[in-house]
């Protein structure tokens, strides 16, 4: 069985360009979790302490499944969608899952 990979982290964005980002991340979002087998999860939320800040929180079955996602036709047209919003800090990690249980 495949290594789960888990990206976590943030996003900052100009604070007009963040609510615009969210609406497109949305979108990604639906289309990743619709056509690819390989997402489990993929959440991007708006932090309700900063007007910048975008968390970010995707679950993967395996690298595979997540370097896949970034040859996909929606991420292309994702990125072009976005080209003029502006970034102004990023902080991303990629996890490997070796186990899990459940929290109770």
């Amino acid at each position: 069985m495949a290594e789960e990979v888990i990206v976590a982290g943030w996003m900052d964005y100009e604070p007009g360009d963040r609510d615009t980002m969210l609406g497109h991340l949305v979108e990604l979002g639906h289309r990743t979790r619709a056509e690819e087998p390989g997402c489990l999860d993929y959440a991007m939320t708006a932090d309700p302490t900063d007007e910048r800040r975008i968390r970010v929180y995707e679950r993967w079955a395996s690298q595979q499944a997540l370097d896949e996602h970034f040859t996909t036709a929606h991420i292309k047209d994702f990125r072009t969608a976005v080209a003029e919003l502006t970034r102004v800090g990023v902080s991303l990690d990629a996890f490997g899952v070796t186990g899990a249980r459940p929290m109770r």
